[in-house]
């Protein structure tokens, strides 16, 4: 039966893209003074797949949304709403209604998400709301970036990390609600230690009259504060996370983070208590792609065989913001004895 407070809720569709072009970090140290053995050992990451000029925002995140809306076994036009949660949209206007068209998901209504890292997690609860009010029955959630259009490939701190790619689910209304809790949180005050920051310059229109236009520059990070960052509070607003889903980490099939650093991955584990083989980690072979981080290591994971029907979940993501929120759940539709 639905529940009193709201309808039920199932994650029941994955699907991801990334572009073919990819640069390992042998590649990599041509670029910049650095080592596959330096990156690695601070890291985890060994590789990382890189967009194109040709290929767009658009393009990885309708792939990705395709594959999850054919999981789900629905069409395109049973969608009610499209969540784009990105940092690097195709258009500063918005990438979502694109998406929309290039899908043919007629009915849906389109809008793009930026909460940086932490984007999915919080369209994870973005999306959740539409169902639990009984407004919208199927949304689509898709992470998607290219940072790579924004990396200084010359700062060695910051061009080891990021990768391109997107990844995509769908949520739909469920007798059984498979979405058990979830945390999220800012904090302004370390807005500095991550940024894509725009850069006026001063232009006179007419006398008196002066605006600023500009671009943007590089991402600019200060590493050891945003791993101190995340070992501390990411922990934590799991806890939080599972407390509401009245559930405890002994319960968690598989700790699902963010990928940005393995290092960051493991003190998290074992500051839950989670054991390593529950830990999802796909950032060797795709590094720090943003937004798209969590559901492309989903899927790559249910492809793959790992990640059953009926595994609970607890995903997590932290970023620029700050920003960070977890949120735990089920994956699949079918209802599993506790």
């Amino acid at each position: 039966m639905l529940q009193q407070s709201g309808f039920g809720i199932a994650v029941t569709g994955s699907g991801s893209c990334t572009p073919q072009v990819s640069l390992d970090n042998n590649g990599l140290s041509q670029i910049v003074e650095t080592s596959d053995e330096w990156i690695a050992a601070r890291t985890g990451i060994r590789s990382r797949r890189l967009a194109d000029d040709r290929t767009s925002l658009c393009d990885l995140a309708s792939e990705a949304s395709r594959r999850a809306i054919a999981m789900a076994e629905i069409s395109p036009t049973d969608i009610d709403l499209i969540i784009l949660a990105t940092s690097s949209p195709d258009d500063l206007f918005g990438t979502a209604g694109k998406i929309q068209y290039q899908l043919g998901a007629t009915k849906a209504v389109a809008f793009d998400l930026t909460a940086a890292c932490s984007g999915f997690v919080f369209g994870l609860v973005t999306a959740s709301q539409f169902i639990r009010t009984g407004v919208y029955q199927n949304v689509l959630l898709i992470g998607a970036d290219i940072l790579s259009r924004w990396v200084n490939w010359s700062d060695r701190g910051t061009c080891i990390l990021f990768g391109d790619g997107a990844g995509a689910v769908v949520l739909q209304a469920s007798e059984v609600d498979r979405f058990l809790g979830f945390e999220i949180r800012s904090d302004g005050t370390q807005n500095s230690s991550l940024t894509l920051a725009y850069k006026a310059e001063s232009k006179s229109l007419i006398e008196g009259v002066n605006i600023g236009q500009g671009g943007f520059e590089p991402i600019a990070m200060n590493g050891q504060e945003i791993y101190r960052f995340a070992v501390k509070k990411v922990p934590e607003v799991i806890e939080k996370a599972m407390f509401r889903a009245n559930i405890s980490a002994e319960k968690i099939d598989w700790l699902l983070l963010h990928q940005a650093n393995q290092r960051i991955l493991d003190a998290v584990a074992q500051r839950l208590k989670i054991p390593p083989e529950k830990v999802i980690s796909n950032l060797a072979n795709y590094g720090n792609t943003s937004a798209a981080s969590i559901p492309l290591a989903l899927d790559e994971s249910v492809r793959l065989g790992k990640v059953k029907s009926g595994d609970t979940i607890a995903a997590a993501g932290f970023g620029a913001g700050l920003s960070w929120g977890a949120a735990i759940f089920q994956w699949g539709s079918s209802s599993v004895d506790s």
